[in-house]
């Protein structure tokens, strides 16, 4: 099928893809006079003195903020609010569908940290959670800190923390492959936006294995001047020999790519000097950093990426679901690491067999929201 020409129809034939759906129907006068006037000011009296109830009394307890200001869409780049929407509608799409949570897409049409932020804490108290999308690095790194310091209520940037736990999930089931330790591994990470970041943060938290962050640039050192704050903070855990070069010098005799920068970075010959069995996560999208018959024929032994058309999709949606599901229902206020770990533990348990072509669960699996929601507490 050609999805490219097929979205635009049925985008344009649906008018976008979510609605608002009433929970019961106005068909009597005494039901507009409940839920409207006068009924409905005995509810506001009533939760304006028990603010702490007001989720058992409207949809907060059920309900998510998908905000965007459309500077980093998918492998798009900074298409601006309009171009975002349609994303953020499908996000919410996928929150309702996989775990009937009723998600809001929001567009800013503000980028700076400050305009973001205090967008979104003026229009929180609409919302049970809020899900940041596909905001740019380095800002979306103080827009989630800040966001989450001042509010009450789970919080979580998708791009970095989805795709981190996922990442994980996959590398817990790769090492059972390839009868490796996750903690002897040398990991190279190529792109130190979000995504990369939080990757390199969870690994490390969670098996602390040796770790290089590549950039446009080469490998992140501390020799180098040019770094922002955040790539000096990776330098807190990562490149521990403080080596120089580039991605194919980084690259000689590692165990594990992780790619999350852009296509065709990737070549066979680099893949040839990596370790015995290289374990390749190439997730650039639509078009990853290597092919996996490309990899294949460089003797790849675990190959994943973030396409769908592929073995071992490395999808956020396994993970955001279930994660606010849980938070949801467990009344989280915050999303913590050990949240993230526990949801790459169970998504990783949900293949009782790894094999090279399904190291991570399809998406459609009726168990991962269940499952990840009972750890998020």
């Amino acid at each position: 099928m050609d999805y490219k020409k097929e979205a635009l129809k049925k985008h344009k034939q649906l008018k976008g893809k979510i609605a608002v759906v009433l929970k019961d129907k106005l068909d009597s006068q005494d039901k507009l006079s409940t839920y409207y006037t006068p009924g409905v000011a005995a509810v506001s009296s009533y939760v304006a003195e028990h603010p702490k109830e007001a989720r058992d009394y409207t949809w907060l307890g059920n309900s998510v903020a998908v905000i965007s200001d459309g500077s980093a869409v998918l492998g798009l780049g900074d298409i601006g609010p309009y171009g975002a929407l349609p994303v953020m509608e499908g996000k919410a799409m996928l929150f309702k569908h996989f775990a009937g949570i009723d998600a809001v897409p929001i567009i800013l049409d503000v980028h700076s940290v400050d305009e973001i932020v205090d967008t979104v804490l003026a229009i929180a108290p609409s919302f049970g959670g809020i899900n940041l999308e596909d905001i740019a690095a380095p800002i979306c790194f103080e827009v989630e800190d800040r966001v989450k310091a001042a509010l009450n209520i789970p919080v979580m940037h998708d791009d970095q923390h989805g795709t981190a736990i996922v990442v994980l999930a996959g590398l817990i089931n790769a090492m059972k492959v390839t009868k490796r330790k996750l903690s002897d591994c040398r990991v190279v990470v190529v792109g130190a936006g979000a995504a990369g970041t939080a990757i390199m943060k969870l690994l490390n938290l969670y098996a602390k294995p040796e770790i290089l962050a590549v950039d446009s640039k080469g490998i992140v050192s501390p020799s180098r001047k040019d770094l922002n704050d955040e790539k000096k903070k990776l330098l807190k855990f990562t490149n521990k020999s403080k080596v120089n070069g580039t991605l194919e010098d980084a690259l000689k005799g590692a165990d594990i790519f992780i790619g999350v920068s852009k296509a065709g970075l990737l070549t066979a010959d680099m893949v040839k000097s990596m370790a015995k069995d290289p374990i390749i996560f190439a997730m650039a999208n639509p078009v990853p950093e290597i092919m996996p018959d490309v990899a294949k024929k460089a003797d790849v032994a675990i190959m994943a990426t973030g396409r769908s058309d592929f073995p071992n999709q490395v999808n956020n949606a396994l993970a955001f679901p279930g994660v606010f599901r849980g938070a949801l229902n467990n009344r989280v206020n915050k999303i913590t690491d050990k949240h993230k770990i526990a949801a790459a533990e169970v998504i990783a348990s949900l293949v009782a067999k790894p094999t090279v072509d399904c190291i991570i669960p399809s998406v459609l699996d009726k168990r991962l929201v269940p499952s990840i929601a009972k750890v998020i507490k």
